[in-house]
């Protein structure tokens, strides 16, 4: 059976590898990248860079897979995401089939960690040829987030949630879980939320020379961090940002 390496990356940066994923990286002769938008070119030459600097045992060669288009605005999201993985599982398959020869290993690398709101597994789930698949996690970005801001994402016999700002957007704060760790969202819903007694915590391309961090209160740093995204997406054209919302006992 054809074998696939998922290999999480961190922010592209050696220093966030594991050496079990610095040895994945070392085992893999085709590597395919699935790329799309703004985002596409710096993080071209960021995962190119990254193999450059820690592949020493043998050539390799890098794929790219045309990323199909996801209908963002469709009313039925579920649906459309369930459609777009399909296509992403088609265009990979096809790749695989046409150039990972006999014996060949391949590879495709994670951002952050492929445990958290990332479509890798689920597109090599739904290949119609299946694959033996390793998956070698990395430093996330919800880790980096607490280590940037020097604060624990837990408190003592509380639960913390991870979601979508979507997810926060359509249900507001959770009424059961003061800490809340909130990815993907471009429209800012911590706007929205009540912001009496709650603290944010908030960070961009983090982990790298880029890394930007605003936190405090919500209502005090809010439209501070709203400005913040926006001039970094207009610097450079894409932004990846997370936060921890966290509410007063």
């Amino acid at each position: 059976m054809t074998g696939i390496a998922v290999i999480g990356v961190g922010m592209g940066e050696p220093e966030h590898l594991t050496g079990q994923a610095v040895a994945a990286l070392n085992s893999v002769d085709v590597f395919f990248a699935l790329d799309k938008g703004s985002a596409a070119d710096e993080l071209f030459h960021l995962r190119h860079d990254l193999c450059r600097r820690v592949i020493t045992s043998h050539p390799y060669r890098f794929v790219d897979v045309e990323d199909p288009r996801r209908d963002r605005g469709a009313a039925d999201y579920g649906r459309a995401v369930a459609d777009w993985i399909a296509a992403r599982a088609t265009a990979l398959g096809e790749a695989i089939r046409r150039e990972l020869g006999p014996g060949e290993r391949g590879g495709l690398l994670a951002w952050g960690d492929p445990a958290f709101y990332d479509s890798t597994l689920r597109v090599l789930d739904a290949l119609l040829d299946p694959v033996d698949v390793e998956v070698i996690p990395g430093l996330s970005s919800i880790q980096m987030l607490a280590a940037a801001h020097r604060i624990s994402l837990t408190r003592v016999g509380r639960p913390v949630q991870v979601t979508t700002g979507r997810r926060l957007a359509a249900c507001g704060f959770p009424s059961d879980c003061d800490d809340v760790v909130v990815m993907l969202d471009p429209e800012c819903s911590f706007r929205d939320v009540d912001h009496v007694g709650v603290t944010i915590y908030w960070g961009a391309y983090l982990g790298s020379e880029h890394q930007i961090l605003i936190s405090g209160e919500l209502d005090a740093v809010a439209d501070e961090i709203v400005a913040a995204r926006a001039e970094a997406k207009r610097r450079r054209g894409w932004v990846m940002d997370t936060y921890l919302l966290r509410r007063s006992s």
